[in-house]
C-alpha cells in the first residue's frame, strides 16, 4: 500500500492515491490541479523513504473537488456571579481535495 506524509497549510497529512482529504481553505477554483511538494515520507509498501526534512523531487498531485464550511463550533464564555456570558459560533472553511498520485522526481 503506497502512501505519503505531506505538509500542507501548516499541518501534516497521511495521504494515499484515491483518498479524499479536507484541508484548510486553498485559494484555487474547484476542478483545478494542486501539487504538494513538501513530502516528508513516502513508501510503496516495501521501501520507506524519509526526508530530512523533505524528500527532494517528490510531490503529491491532486484535484480540488469543492469548498465548504465545517460543522458549527459554539464558543461560550461564562463567569459566575458577574453577569457575564458570551456566546459565539464559528464554522471553519475547508477545501476537499482528491489525491491522484504520488510522483517521484
Amino acid at each position: 500500500m503506497a502512501y505519503a506524509i505531506i505538509r500542507a497549510r501548516g499541518k501534516q497529512f497521511r495521504v494515499e492515491p484515491g483518498q479524499k482529504l479536507r484541508l484548510p481553505s486553498i485559494d484555487l477554483p474547484a476542478g483545478s490541479k494542486v501539487e504538494f511538494d513538501a513530502v516528508l515520507l513516502r513508501t510503496d509498501g516495501q521501501k520507506i523513504e524519509v526526508g530530512a526534512p523533505t524528500i527532494p523531487g517528490a510531490k503529491v498531485v491532486g484535484e480540488v473537488l469543492r469548498h465548504g464550511r465545517g460543522a458549527k463550533i459554539v464558543v461560550f464564555k461564562f463567569k459566575r456571579r458577574k453577569n457575564y456570558a458570551r456566546k459565539q459560533g464559528h464554522r471553519q472553511g475547508f477545501t476537499e481535495v482528491r489525491i491522484d498520485g504520488i510522483a517521484t522526481s
